[in-house]
């Protein structure tokens, strides 16, 4: 195991920049999610870690040795691909140890890493087929073997579970989860889905056009975003947000809409008077109001069972609502929806900055 540290790292493709002096300090032993929309660097960060592109600046430190010039087979580090990269003309057990081989171990110890590393992952009756007899998760849980045999300080994961069908990716995260759990090794792990984020993260890395946005806990970004783009991203579905006007009076402080709907501001919001802001609530922060609150007409209801998802616009502003109880609003219907202050946000409209008193 080994803690990681990215000081300052700046990458360049020609005249183009890719990463704006990135700064991240890993913990030995965590799990850290980079996220982002794609094109924002973390995969290029990831490469960079794992020795396959070149630093233009700064410095990556893995067990506190820079590992700026060393080429990737000497930085203790095994990675995961999006598309498995097993060899077709091999066996589960061939792919497996075909990286031990190469380093010239014992047959005795490259059999017991691989009999190991099979057992964790429920693969033993498995050892014997080529990849085009597995299903995409089994072939998946092979690449993750193959890494794990090599008993590595860093595990990379880039992007592993992109090319599963909805139901196996949750199965496989857990399965990720677990995996780490057991083997406390650190992992840096690179997704653009915030889901997978959220539920396997001990940290998460925001990031957004060669920068980040944001770093906490899943539940830090989600509760206090530093602005309007990671409310945004994190959450599904995603947080609301309104334009409007803050006015101060008499102590009290208000968010006025564009039609004059006038809100209470969230609790602890900073701002000027007459200044424009956003105000963003989560759909499970909205709730049913008989006179007050935002007017918003019904546009489609999604029930799920368990809750009701109903879609909704106000002067043009999409709205999605989240609602445990169930509810069979006719479509086209007007409903007011009324925002939770203490869970409410306020951002500046120009910057996106939370607006914190």
């Amino acid at each position: 195991m080994a803690s990681v540290s990215i000081q300052s790292v700046k990458k360049q493709f020609g005249a183009v920049d890719i990463l704006h002096g990135v700064d991240i300090a890993i913990d030995d032993g965590s799990f850290t999610v980079l996220v982002g929309p794609s094109g924002c660097g973390k995969s290029t960060l990831l490469r960079m870690i794992a020795g396959l592109e070149e630093i233009t600046g700064g410095e990556i430190r893995i067990d506190e040795k820079r590992v700026n010039d060393l080429p990737p087979k000497q930085r203790d580090i095994a990675m995961v691909f999006q598309n498995y990269a097993l060899y077709p003309h091999m066996t589960v057990g061939k792919n497996m140890a075909f990286s031990l081989m190469l380093a010239k171990m014992e047959a005795s110890a490259i059999e017991a890493k691989v009999a190991r590393a099979a057992e964790i992952l429920a693969l033993t009756p498995l050892l014997d087929r080529y990849p085009r007899q597995l299903s995409g998760g089994q072939r998946q849980r092979v690449a993750m073997g193959r890494a794990i045999v090599r008993d590595p300080k860093v595990f990379l994961f880039d992007e592993p579970l992109s090319n599963l069908d909805a139901k196996l990716r949750v199965a496989m995260r857990s399965e990720i989860k677990e995996l780490h759990q057991r083997l406390k090794t650190t992992c840096i792990y690179v997704t653009h889905d915030q889901i997978e984020a959220m539920t396997m993260a001990d940290k998460i890395v925001v990031m957004r056009d060669g920068r980040i946005e944001q770093t906490g806990s899943p539940l830090e970004l989600y509760d206090r975003p530093v602005n309007s783009f990671v409310a945004g991203f994190i959450g599904s579905p995603a947080m609301n947000f309104l334009p409007g006007t803050l006015r101060r009076r008499a102590g009290a402080a208000r968010v006025e809409l564009g039609d004059g709907t006038e809100l209470d501001a969230p609790l602890g919001a900073g701002g000027n008077d007459g200044q424009p802001v956003l105000i963003g609530t989560r759909p499970e922060h909205l709730t049913l109001s008989s006179d007050v609150g935002i007017p918003s007409r019904v546009v489609v209801v999604e029930p799920t069972g368990a809750e009701t998802l109903v879609s909704c616009r106000h002067e043009g502003a999409e709205l999605s609502v989240v609602f445990r109880e169930r509810h069979d609003f006719a479509p086209g219907s007007t409903i007011r929806l009324l925002p939770d202050v203490e869970r409410s946000h306020l951002f500046d409209a120009g910057t996106g900055a939370r607006l914190v008193a």
